[in-house]
């Protein structure tokens, strides 16, 4: 399982790093802006990597310690790991599982049900500051039709005013899910979710809290790419606009092998407004995964290979734990 973990890594690094077709526009990007004061911006969004994945692992820690003691360094780890197998699994559903190799046996159904929570935290950050984002960017570059945004932000409102109240009411889900016909069949596995029942609104809370320091965190490391390609945004048509490729991004959740290219195809054009440099837009959207994920992708492998993945999946001696 390491084995065949390591291989589809190494392919999606290999189709997103050495094999891509413009590989050698985007390097000579990246060597012509590779010089002082240019090094600063760089510098910046590389300290600010760590502390991106540490806010996450943080999030996600408040979401388990009712159920499991792991320390910041084992969350940390769990939080690399999910990263590696999330980048060649559809819709990242690989992060689940790369995290609940780390938690205690026979919790891991309740960490994918934290997992699940915040995410739902991290679309809220997303959702919430993309939409209004979203709406002054069209408005001051693309010149909707008159009822255009109205309506897409009445709609847009009511799609997150329904994702607060879900996730602060997350509990109901319980009730819910009984209802649904044939669920008994699932028992086994729906006992697991009752680990909803003991989230508090002030944990949710916090969770938010972190989600929404995650998303800024992730915005201005992006935002500083820009500037270290030369890119002419000022800092807020740039945040709008980084608001606005992150609320198209999460709409269509892709894995980020796949959403890297359709990341660079949103991000031409919304940087086309500011420049027709082409390979410093892309080059600028290619170092942020190369930075936040295909990085931390790799550092999560060599957390997994100490891992016992039998052990931690809950099988020993071949019968189920």
């Amino acid at each position: 399982m390491k084995l065949l973990i390591a291989l589809l890594l190494a392919w999606a690094i290999y189709r997103q790093v050495f094999a891509r077709e413009n590989g050698a526009d985007l390097w000579r990007a990246f060597v012509v802006h590779f010089k002082h004061p240019n090094l600063l911006w760089l510098a910046a969004v590389l300290l600010l990597a760590p502390l991106n994945l540490a806010l996450e692992a943080i999030k996600w820690r408040q979401l388990i310690r009712g159920f499991s003691k792991l320390g910041f360094w084992r969350t940390f780890q769990a939080v690399l790991a999910g990263t590696t197998i999330a980048i060649f699994t559809p819709n990242r559903v690989g992060e689940y599982g790369g995290r609940v190799l780390f938690v205690e046996q026979g919790q891991g159904w309740k960490a994918v049900i934290a997992t699940i929570v915040g995410s739902l935290a991290q679309m809220l950050a997303i959702f919430s500051v993309g939409l209004p984002g979203a709406a002054c960017f069209s408005l001051k570059f693309m010149e909707p039709g008159p009822y255009v945004v109205p309506v897409v932000v009445s709609l847009g409102l009511a799609f997150v005013g329904l994702l607060f109240f879900s996730y602060f009411n997350i509990d109901i889900v319980v009730p819910l899910a009984r209802r649904i016909p044939y669920i008994d069949r699932f028992k086994k596995y729906l006992r697991h979710l009752a680990v909803l029942r003991h989230y508090r609104r002030r944990e949710l809370g916090r969770s938010l809290g972190f989600a929404y320091l995650r998303y800024f965190t992730y915005a201005t490391q992006y935002y500083l790419l820009l500037q270290f390609y030369g890119i002419p945004v000022g800092w807020v048509d740039g945040m709008t606009g980084i608001a606005a490729i992150f609320l198209v991004q999460a709409s269509v959740p892709l894995p980020p092998v796949m959403g890297l290219l359709a990341r660079g195809e949103i991000a031409l054009f919304v940087w086309g407004f500011f420049t027709a440099a082409q390979a410093d837009i892309l080059a600028a959207t290619f170092s942020l995964f190369v930075i936040n994920i295909a990085v931390p992708a790799l550092l999560g492998l060599a957390c997994i290979v100490q891992v016992n993945i039998i052990k931690s999946l809950g099988y020993e001696n071949g019968k189920s734990a």
